[in-house]
């Protein structure tokens, strides 16, 4: 999960992402057209996206084509779905206790 989240703390890699999600695959030039960042920026965000499993990558000739991998992001909105809860389950408990111990005095 941290590795999912940390891919998608900058807002270029989201907006690739998003861009990615528009086609079933795209190689980097259609980013860059799209993004209006440098090549050598692209290709280093986009690597930080297929390290964190989020982007596939695969040769294609003489270019690589990226697409997004659907699954790994359900799975990273269920981690953090499942953390979410914990942590707000955690607090209401923590301050039901409060008040029991509260209304106790």
């Amino acid at each position: 999960m941290t590795k999912g989240l940390n891919a998608l703390s900058h807002p270029a890699r989201i907006e690739i992402l998003k861009h990615l999600s528009g086609y079933h695959a795209c190689c980097c030039k259609d980013v860059v057209k799209h993004l209006h960042l440098a090549q050598s920026t692209v290709s280093q965000h986009l690597k930080v996206l297929v390290d964190a499993g989020l982007v596939h990558v695969r040769p294609e000739r003489q270019s690589s084509r990226y697409e997004v991998d659907t699954e790994a992001l359900q799975s990273l909105t269920g981690s953090l779905a499942r953390l979410t809860q914990t942590c707000i389950d955690a607090k209401k408990s923590r301050e039901s206790n409060h008040e029991a111990e509260a209304n106790e005095q």
